[in-house]
């Protein structure tokens, strides 16, 4: 199974800038080894079942809750059966459809 999570998640309550706090996040994303890709609006990363994903989520919520008093999230699930490494497999499947590399 693949579940490929897009999500963002940042506190409201500590001004316009906030990449310290999502720094945080993404550094816990990194340490767990878990597959991702950062991009302007959130991060996107591929676990094998719900479980794991919900567990980084939460993982994610305890790097902000210490410190920051409002916490905003999106989130989005993309759940396939009998699939994996859909994280870099979606991506080529339309790079080859256009007949060019789209992100570098």
């Amino acid at each position: 199974m693949s579940v490929l999570v897009e999500f963002a998640m940042f506190p409201t309550d500590k001004g316009e800038s906030v990449s310290s706090y999502v720094s945080r996040i993404i550094k816990m994303i990194d340490e767990e080894g878990i597959p991702y890709k950062l991009t302007p609006m959130g991060t996107v990363f591929e676990v094998e079942n719900m479980e794991d994903a919900l567990n980084i989520l939460n993982k994610a919520y305890k790097q902000l809750e210490p410190d920051c008093n409002r916490v905003y999230s999106v989130v989005k699930f993309d759940i396939r059966k009998n699939k994996s490494n859909r994280l870099k497999q979606k991506i080529k499947s339309v790079e080859e459809k256009l007949g060019k590399e789209v992100q570098k």
